[in-house]
């Protein structure tokens, strides 16, 4: 534990910051895990509505600093290209 008061301050900031970003962080992984169940249903409809938001949310993770905007480019594009293919097939 630290000495210093702002320290202190720091570390009870740093463990609130801790809770909402993993809060945050498993709300996004749900979404995609979601998208991903409905694209192996075949349920074309759910996975367009699971696509957005998992696009909404990865967005949002850049703008606070839980994710690397390289790391939710990535994942827009790969679940996109999955709903393509699955538009293509039904």
């Amino acid at each position: 534990m630290p000495n210093i008061q702002s320290n202190k301050k720091r570390v009870l900031t740093n463990k609130k910051s801790e809770v909402t970003n993993k809060k945050k962080k498993s709300f996004l992984k749900n979404t995609i895990r979601n998208f991903n169940e409905a694209v192996v249903v075949n349920d074309a409809e759910k996975a367009e509505i699971y696509l957005r938001q998992s696009i909404k949310y990865l967005d949002k993770s850049v703008t606070s600093n839980i994710r690397h905007k390289n790391y939710a480019n990535r994942k827009k594009s790969t679940l996109t290209k999955r709903m393509n293919t699955l538009k293509a097939t039904s």
